[in-house]
């Protein structure tokens, strides 16, 4: 098991598969998505820790959004952790409204905010990289936005030494078992079982181990 101090306070931050319905008016509301499952277990098996868990993701959020209320939805709460999913907005944005986001731009803008944590919190990561299930044609070509900006966020991983989530390869594995929309009806947004995967995903980062 990775060590967790004592008290931590475990920040989830992303877009709307970590905000997944929670309750803006209620600073602990955790959604109802994988923050809140993986928040359950991991407070389950170690109730002496006194664990705090806090989700600050919002729906069609890009990197770009997590910079302009990073301050306030980050520094302030003085995390301990920090567990970040951004990215699928960005190449959704692309086909969806003709927005682009460069590699470039993603990589340098995620890279600040890392940056800025690390200095300002001592906070540790864990990176999840963003995913997608190609449930239709339209969907295959989003492929190329996205896997470069994948590749850049396991750059981020190596670099800062974070824990990792392979979300891709495992959702890309899973489907192999059942059909992809089983896991995403969308191939963006899972589906209560592709939570329950990301969490686990996320709690055997957490405990050192892998669910490869």
């Amino acid at each position: 098991m990775v060590h967790i101090e004592q008290n931590a306070i475990v920040l989830f931050q992303g877009d709307s598969i970590t905000d997944c319905g929670r309750d803006y008016g209620d600073p602990g509301s955790l959604g109802q998505g994988y923050a809140l499952m993986a928040a359950a277990r991991l407070g389950m098996e170690q109730p002496t820790k006194r664990l705090q868990f806090m989700n600050r993701g919002i729906s069609g959020h890009r990197v770009v959004d997590l910079r302009a209320r990073w301050e306030k939805d980050c520094m302030e709460l003085d995390p301990t952790w920090v567990s970040i999913l951004v990215g699928i907005n960005e190449t959704g944005r692309k086909y969806n409204r003709g927005e682009a986001t460069s590699v470039e731009a993603y990589y340098e803008g995620y890279r600040e905010i890392l940056i800025q944590t690390r200095e300002k919190t001592g906070a540790s990561f864990i990176l999840l990289e963003p995913f997608l299930l190609p449930v239709t044609e339209a969907k295959k070509e989003w492929r190329e936005d996205l896997d470069p900006k994948i590749q850049a966020v396991r750059e981020l991983a190596r670099e800062f030494e974070t824990l990792y989530v392979p979300l891709d390869g495992i959702f890309a594995a899973a489907s192999t078992k059942m059909e992809m929309a089983y896991w995403a009806p969308d191939g963006v947004h899972p589906s209560p079982a592709g939570h329950a995967l990301i969490a686990e995903a996320w709690l055997a980062a957490m405990k050192g181990n892998t669910i490869l």
